[in-house]
């Protein structure tokens, strides 16, 4: 199977089991605009596909907290005006996701578990500690900075918020919380 041909694949049955899903849910996916008032299930295969390769390079599938927690971040970053309004547009950002995260091929044995995290974050799911975290690192890191209020640490990454330093109450990485997402 060449690469193309194995991507359409993924890309098929991810929009297959989005699509058994979410009938009659409402919109998925799209601009920031465009989420407000449909009632209809409108499905972006490029979207669909741009989430789950963030959540399966940043995540390591290491845990369904930690894929949850990455894709919320992301859906976070498409609702702020500091970012791309797709999510295509947020994983495509220069220097802000892991290298190659467009462009390297996905291995499908981790893959099933990734497609239904990002189907349920794009219906809607949150990781109940993650807020309005628009970020993370690697939870083994330590950084010097002073304006990162850490909110979860889950799947190996710390998520964070970044704020004035006077406002930071939680100032290192939690330790890991992992079985607070659904399934």
């Amino acid at each position: 199977m060449t690469m193309n041909t194995s991507r359409t694949v993924l890309r098929l049955a991810g929009l297959m089991a989005l699509g058994l899903s979410v009938a009659g849910c409402g919109m998925i996916g799209g601009k920031k605009e465009q989420t407000a008032s449909r009632s209809f299930v409108q499905v972006d295969a490029d979207d669909l596909e741009c989430l789950q390769r963030a959540m399966f390079f940043e995540s390591n599938r290491s845990s369904r907290d930690g894929l949850v927690a990455v894709g919320n971040v992301v859906m976070n970053r498409v609702k702020s005006d500091a970012y791309p309004d797709t999510i295509c547009g947020v994983v495509g950002q220069k220097n802000q996701f892991a290298p190659g995260v467009m462009t390297r091929p996905m291995t499908a044995s981790g893959l099933p578990t990734v497609q239904e995290a990002a189907i349920s974050v794009m219906r809607g799911e949150r990781h109940p500690m993650i807020g309005d975290a628009k970020f993370f690192h690697q939870a083994s890191h330590r950084f010097s900075y002073d304006n990162m209020n850490y909110v979860v640490t889950a799947g190996g990454n710390a998520f964070y918020e970044k704020r004035k330093s006077a406002l930071v109450t939680q100032p290192v990485p939690l330790p890991p919380t992992e079985g607070l997402t659904l399934r």
